[in-house]
């Protein structure tokens, strides 16, 4: 017994005839260890000499050594038995206890479950593998209690495997299911539920306790943040399509399934390539893996139709999109196609154009479109789909997809960051796949920020220790960096950055601030934000009735607080002085300006009536933006107008209105950094220009122009490049001396004319963010190449429900910080400001942040 006190039990016993009257102690003995995920190994090899007191007296000492070790045992280990010269419950046997228990429980027999064992026998004298299907839908309560009975003896029969399966909306008792489950144990191959019997507490429970069986399939509105922690050691399979609220996977999900090969997540709400990706590199045996359905294919294989049924097509015969275009190769598109508006021809009437908007899809037949090969061969739409011309009309007539299929590059993403996975989407992977992944992956993403190579924190400290100009390669003489890299300020920094940056991204709320007055107990509902620009920890929100609050966001206190001046209104424009940073302009809604100095805002807001130090401004109507120049002199006020207003800041006059500017509305207006003539005008009509005062403003700089409405324009730090913003995620540099276009950042747009983007910059100008009025994903993406380093997904903590971005802004004083004003539409239009910390894990967050615990947040991640 000298094992008895670790995680695996031995007994050992070596008759070579049975004990029947031993089965049910030693029984016990299994389920017990079995529910404590004890590893119980049986040899039956050494003879028991004292009969049953002797069994009893080992199972006592087996149940006390047991005992001493369950507290340090903390992951699921599998449980086997080895046994020699043991023989087989058969099913007649089962079927007799069946009914033996049905009397003794006073139940009427189940027609259904006695066909189960008909079955088994009828199988098992074919010689075949018998299995026993126990469909939960033909089940009475009264039912499991004479089932647990038989099941408790299913690990020592004839039986090879049991299924249980459940589709219809019948009403089932969750205890007696979970019993029945767990009761069957090493025998249970299939596990296939759906949630309209089940509430959220059985998910929960079986998520976090486990399973022993092999394939699982659970169809559950339930599951928002996948979270299984529980012991699945034998599962090769998981199959969660339609999961309709799933959204992200957490951190170590999969840690608990070391065998998983094939997972299915069809119609999920799983969008984050990074943190998808980041969860699936860690499942070691993943091979088949699927985000949306081939329609011919049940199962996550590759599908049979994907290899061309004629030996003597090749790869190189699939028809290419030139060849398509050309007179050798035709599509043809059936008339349904047409009608139901997802396909159109071009003007050719060869070529179908995908008129896809977001995320909307119809499902269409494969049946329904087919290509004609020069040499007359009839190719299938899957075999057209092994090339990458056809793989973007694969996408157009999917079946069930994620929003993460629609992410551009999607699968070329998966299969760089999945270098074991075979099957995607039941397509196969080929070595030119890969090839061709591993060159899409290094052209529009960055593993690292500033290209870094994966280092440990204790290596870049060691190289920044013995100095830079140290930093050798041992095999050889050269630099590993060009010494004018190696030379640069920002070197050890921005290594120290890349060995920090996650795929889960801290996320809290900073603005989560309510007060009670002598009337009512109030919310603050920021509108508009900005950082001071010389203290790292102030902050400014305008509310969205027209309070103007600054407040420590380090700490969470209030620093100053003004209310609102008149009717109720939202702040839509702030800005800091530059030369004088404890005063703020502020505009609303309305058209009122004010300039506030915050050394007189008093810090109580029960004392905010004996605010003073006010500044009002001549009204702009219809404001939406205001902008301080570098000086303090000036500051211009644009809004849902064609015009421009110029103020002075010390006499509080305007002093120009400048007329029709643009032909549509001007959104935003906006000053250089370090030249107080120069500013920018962005409007909806497609157009942002250059305006230098010193000069007769009949005529701009320069005009740019836009596919669509701009919404933003604003300075790199450095004045050096124009970040433009339009409606639905178009967002270009451009070179602010002339206007070209630097760089192009190719963010997919959703086909919404009312989703406007907005653009800043991060890390001085190294980097931009850019998020989007109804989208909920904020997008990074180096400003030098345009690769996207991340997407960070916003989530409000307390509802689940998702967040869209309104405005956003880079944290000034720290690299890969920056904050978000985002908007929750489903819970009363809530409104905050959150904090994003790139270079902080939300899965290690366990502080408290202004006295209330810090809840990471996933986002659909990151």
């Amino acid at each position: 017994m000298q094992y008895l006190e670790a995680d695996e039990v031995n007994v050992t016993e070596t008759r070579s005839h049975r004990y029947p009257t031993y089965a049910t102690p030693i029984l016990i003995i299994v389920r017990y260890c079995i529910y404590k995920n004890i590893r119980l190994i049986f040899f039956f090899e050494t003879q028991l000499q004292s009969g049953a007191e002797k069994i009893t007296c080992v199972m006592q000492k087996v149940v006390g050594s047991l005992a001493l070790g369950w507290a340090a045992l903390d992951s699921a280990i599998t449980v086997s038995f080895l046994k020699k010269n043991a023989m087989a419950i058969d099913i007649s046997t089962l079927d007799a206890r069946y009914l033996d228990s049905c009397k003794r429980h006073g139940v009427v027999p189940n027609s259904a479950v006695l066909s189960w064992f008909y079955k088994a026998k009828i199988q098992k004298s074919s010689h075949e593998k018998c299995s026993i299907v126990v469909l939960l839908d033909h089940l009475r309560a009264a039912d499991f209690s004479p089932l647990i009975d038989v099941f408790l003896e299913i690990d020592s029969s004839n039986i090879d495997a049991v299924d249980i399966l459940h589709e219809s909306p019948i009403i089932l008792t969750e205890e007696y299911v979970l019993s029945m489950i767990r009761t069957i144990n090493l025998k249970l191959r299939l596990v296939e539920l759906r949630d309209v019997s089940f509430g959220k507490d059985f998910f929960r429970d079986l998520s976090h306790d486990g399973l022993a069986c092999q394939v699982l399939k659970l169809r559950s509105s339930h599951f928002q943040k996948l979270n299984m922690v529980g012991g699945f050691l034998q599962l090769h399979t998981l199959n969660l399509d339609y999961c309709t609220h799933l959204t992200s996977l957490q951190k170590d999900c999969f840690a608990c399934m070391p065998n998983l090969m094939r997972l299915s997540m069809c119609e999920t709400r799983v969008a984050n390539l990074w943190t998808t990706s980041a969860v699936l590199s860690k499942i070691p045996s993943l091979v088949e893996l699927r985000f949306q359905t081939c329609p011919c294919c049940e199962n996550t294989g590759p599908c049979p139709m994907s290899s061309n049924t004629d030996d003597s097509l090749t790869i190189d015969d699939v028809p290419s999109m030139d060849e398509c275009l050309s007179n050798d190769c035709q599509i043809t598109v059936s008339s349904e196609l047409q009608r139901i508006g997802l396909l159109e021809l071009s003007s050719d009437n060869a070529l179908p154009v995908s008129k896809k908007h977001g995320h909307l899809q119809k499902e269409v037949s494969f049946s329904e479109m087919h290509v004609q090969h020069k040499n007359g061969s009839l190719l299938s739409g899957l075999n057209w789909d092994l090339t990458d011309a056809a793989i973007a009309l694969k996408y157009c007539i999917s079946h069930h997809p994620s929003p993460i299929c629609f992410e551009k590059h999607y699968r070329d993403y998966m299969i760089a960051s999945l270098p074991l996975l075979q099957v995607l989407d039941n397509l196969l992977i080929r070595k030119m796949d890969r090839e061709k992944a591993k060159t899409i992956f290094s052209k529009y993403y960055e593993y690292l920020p500033y290209k870094r190579q994966p280092e440990s924190v204790v290596t870049v400290l060691q190289k920044r220790e013995m100095g830079s100009s140290t930093i050798h390669d041992r095999k050889s003489l050269k630099p590993k960096q060009p010494t004018s890299y190696k030379k640069s300020p920002y070197f050890f920094s921005r290594s120290l950055c890349a060995t920090k940056l996650g795929a889960w991204p801290l996320l809290y709320p900073v603005s989560n601030i309510s007060y009670t007055s002598k009337q009512e107990s109030k919310q603050l509902r920021p509108r508009q934000f900005e950082y001071h620009p010389s203290n790292s920890s102030l902050m400014v929100f305008g509310t969205l009735d027209g309070e103007i609050v600054v407040f420590n966001h380090e700490s969470g206190n209030i620093v100053g607080y003004s209310p609102s001046i008149g009717a109720a209104n939202s702040v839509l424009g702030l800005c800091w002085l530059k030369k004088c940073p404890s005063k703020l302009l502020a505009g609303s809604d309305n058209g009122s300006l004010n300039l506030y100095d915050i050394n007189h805002m008093p810090p109580n807001i029960a004392d905010a009536y004996c605010s003073s130090g006010i500044v009002t401004y001549d009204r702009f109507e219809q404001l939406t933006s205001v902008h301080v120049n570098s000086t303090d002199d000036w500051f211009l006020v644009s809004g849902y107008s064609k015009h421009v207003a110029l103020y002075d800041i010390g006499s509080g006059k305007r002093l120009k209105l400048f007329n029709n500017m643009h032909r549509e509305p001007i959104n935003v207006a906006k000053f250089s950094n370090h030249s107080p003539s120069i500013f920018a005008t962005s409007s909806f009509d497609h157009d942002v220009k250059l305006w230098d005062l010193r000069q007769t403003l009949e005529r701009p700089c320069y005009t740019s122009s836009s596919s669509r409405g701009n919404v933003m324009v604003c300075f790199s730090p450095d004045d050096l490049y124009l970040l433009v913003s339009t409606v639905d995620n178009e967002v270009k540099q451009l070179l602010a001396a002339d206007g070209r276009v630097h760089m192009n950042f190719e963010i997919a747009s959703t086909g919404s004319a009312h989703n406007y983007t907005r653009s800043y910059y991060m890390n001085g100008r190294d980097y931009i963010i850019s998020g989007s009025c109804d989208e909920k994903v904020v997008r990074i993406c180096c400003a030098q190449t345009g690769r996207r380093l991340r997407d960070v997904y916003l989530e409000d903590r307390g509802s689940g429900n998702s967040m869209t971005v309104q405005s956003l802004r880079g944290d000034p004083f720290r690299d890969f910080n920056m904050s978000v004003l985002a908007a929750n539409m489903h819970r009363n239009s809530k409104w905050e400001v959150i904090k994003v910390n790139l270079l902080a894990s939300s899965n290690c967050a366990k502080e408290s942040y202004h006295g209330e615990s810090v809840h990471p947040s996933y986002s659909l991640g990151g």
